[in-house]
Parts: C-alpha cells; sequence; structure tokens
C-alpha cells in the first residue's frame, strides 16, 4: 500500500495539500528525466492527433534541456503521438502517481530530506527554506539529469520545470481518489494541477507535496512534463 503523507511546511502549510489520505497504488513506469528538447522535436515529427506541435517551444536552448513553454494540451498531444506511434500508451501522471515517484519512498518535505539546497536541485535559491542556507539562481533550466536522482533513480522531480499531471484543479484532497488515478471529477475542470517547481521558483514550492494549476493552453518557461508508460494487460 502506498501512502500520500503530506508534512507541515517551515513556512506554512497550504489549505490544498489537505487532507492527508491513504492511495493504494498499481505499479507504474515514469520517465527517469523530464521531457527533453530532442524528444520533443521527435514527436513533433510524428503524424499529427489532435493539434499541431510547435517544433521549437524552448526558450532555453539545447538537446537535453527539458522542453518547456508547453501547455498541458500540447503535452497530451506528445503523449498520443507517442502512443500511436509505438501501439503503447503513453500519457501524463495522475497527481498521486507523480507524489509516489517523488517521494520515493522518503516522508520528509524533499526526497533528500527536510530542507533543499542550490547543489541538489535548480530553483530560485535567493531565499533559504527552514534550516538550509540560501544558494544561486541561475535563472535558466540545467539539463536533465544534472542533479542527483531520488531512490527510484528519478531525477529533477524537485525544480527545474514544473509538471503537468492529468488531474483537474480541486481546492483540497477531501474525496480525492484512494486507488491513485487521475481526478477528472468535480472540482474546477477548467485547470490542471502542475507539480514539482520550477528554475523560477521558491524552495517552498519545489516541495513534494505543494500543489499548483494552470489552464490546459497555458505556456510558460518553466512548464514541462514528463510520460507515464502504461503496460499492456497480460495477454493484449
Amino acid at each position: 500500500e502506498f501512502r500520500r503523507v503530506l508534512f507541515r511546511s517551515y513556512d506554512r502549510i497550504y489549505a490544498w495539500e489537505l487532507p492527508q489520505h491513504p492511495v493504494t497504488l498499481a505499479p507504474f513506469f515514469i520517465a527517469k528525466y523530464p521531457v527533453t528538447h530532442a524528444q520533443w522535436r521527435a514527436a513533433e515529427a510524428l503524424p499529427k492527433v489532435k493539434i499541431d506541435l510547435n517544433p521549437d517551444p524552448l526558450w532555453f536552448k539545447g538537446d537535453n534541456a527539458p522542453v518547456e513553454t508547453v501547455s498541458w494540451n500540447e503535452a497530451m498531444e506528445f503523449c498520443d503521438r507517442l502512443s500511436v506511434d509505438s501501439g503503447q500508451t503513453y500519457t501524463l501522471p495522475s497527481e498521486a502517481q507523480w507524489e509516489y515517484a517523488c517521494r520515493a519512498g522518503t516522508t520528509t518535505q524533499f526526497h533528500f530530506g527536510e530542507t533543499i539546497t542550490t547543489d541538489l536541485a535548480n530553483y530560485n535559491g535567493s531565499s533559504n527554506y527552514g534550516s538550509g542556507p540560501k544558494g544561486i539562481y541561475r535563472q535558466e533550466s540545467t539539463d536533465v539529469g544534472s542533479f542527483p536522482p531520488n531512490a527510484f533513480g528519478l531525477y529533477d522531480m524537485h525544480g527545474n520545470v514544473w509538471e503537468w499531471c492529468l488531474d483537474h484543479w480541486h481546492n483540497s484532497y477531501k474525496g480525492a481518489p484512494t486507488d491513485g488515478r487521475a481526478w477528472v471529477t468535480g472540482g474546477d475542470s477548467s485547470y490542471r494541477v502542475l507539480r514539482g517547481g520550477s528554475w523560477v521558483s521558491l524552495a517552498r514550492y519545489c516541495r513534494s507535496a505543494y500543489r499548483d494549476y494552470n489552464l490546459p493552453n497555458y505556456r510558460s518557461r518553466g512548464n514541462g512534463f514528463r510520460v507515464l508508460w502504461v503496460p499492456p494487460k497480460a495477454g493484449s
């Protein structure tokens, strides 16, 4: 049984991070890194499923830079193109899947402990978090895998780029699914959830528990995504 566990921030706890609740997840496969510019270009060259994709959405250049300035709608188109081309199923993670992947078995504010430093992640280090020191503000994304992974071998779960999730926005977890599926009923269906913080975020917004949201057509230099692979069912 996998549990979502949310703890009090040194700065404050936000109402939309509560209530704490148990979640049981089926096994899943999530990308080691956020989607890169090179991967984006490969998918952009595939046949259109629903919408066109910008071949060069990056503000910060480089094949291994995480793709950003990408909306939720475009992230879903990326997944749809991969799915059609491969005959497999690719999608965005649910919030519950994302947070379980981020925490990697930990119950602290970040997967590496109760505080964060700019030696461990790419975020705006102009202010500190808890007992941690201030750090640098790089003012740009960094190539994926530039910082240590978590215990699951996943990189950039804190900072670098916000990551889109499947879920609609809800102001709390009251009534949230307990099986890890995306929460796409109720709430505000005009918004989608973002997790993890970005290169421009203060440390408190990079915590494992923190949630944000925006319109599905919204683009920002801080917004990217990573994909989830759904394995075929036995016998299919």
